[in-house]
């Protein structure tokens, strides 16, 4: 299995000011078969009926599948807290989904086409496999084991040991920084 490395360039108690950077990452990157994935904990009815008119036939787990999942049919609600894990939809899900959270903890990852070659800074194209953007939101990291109260926008690629560059150059088009905050994400 592959890994990307996702480097922390925007953190923001303001959700919109999030989504505003996520949708300059996204109009700097190219989208043309991009697709969208979730992960989410979701732990009240509201938040879950949200989420369920966003995502009818949304995919989760309560606990591992012995204790109720979408794959056996049981009803979510009945369920709570529930895991969603959720892979490839459109990329007009995405703002919804977010919106739909309430204070729940979740991460929301664009499978994007590429990072495009930006030949005044010294960067090359990076290819589909390694071009990723994530917002984790109501948490700091990827794997929603940070709770917070602020939102936080990762950009993806190959070794950010190697690409700091365009970190660096995507965290300045959204008013960010690389402060060396990396988690490794497995591709």
């Amino acid at each position: 299995m592959s890994n990307s490395d996702a480097a922390a360039v925007l953190t923001t108690a303001d959700l919109a000011a999030a989504i505003r950077a996520v949708r300059t990452l996204l109009d700097i990157s190219s989208v043309d078969h991009a697709e969208v994935d979730f992960e989410a904990t979701i732990t009240s009815a509201d938040v879950l009926a949200r989420v369920r008119r966003v995502l009818p036939d949304l995919v989760w787990s309560s606990a591992g599948e012995a204790h109720g999942s979408s794959k056996a049919g049981d009803d979510p609600a009945e369920c709570l807290p529930i895991g969603v894990f959720d892979w490839s939809r459109p990329l007009d899900r995405a703002e919804p989904f977010i919106d739909a959270l309430g204070s729940d903890l979740a991460a929301v990852r664009w499978d994007l086409d590429a990072w495009p070659a930006v030949p005044e800074a010294g960067l090359e194209r990076v290819p589909q496999k390694y071009a990723y953007l994530t917002l984790t939101v109501n948490s700091r990291d990827l794997y929603q084991n940070e709770p917070s109260q602020d939102h936080t926008v990762h950009v993806h690629v190959k070794n950010a040991a190697f690409d700091t560059d365009r970190i660096t150059w995507l965290a300045d088009r959204v008013g960010g920084r690389f402060n060396g905050r990396v988690q490794t994400a497995p591709l």
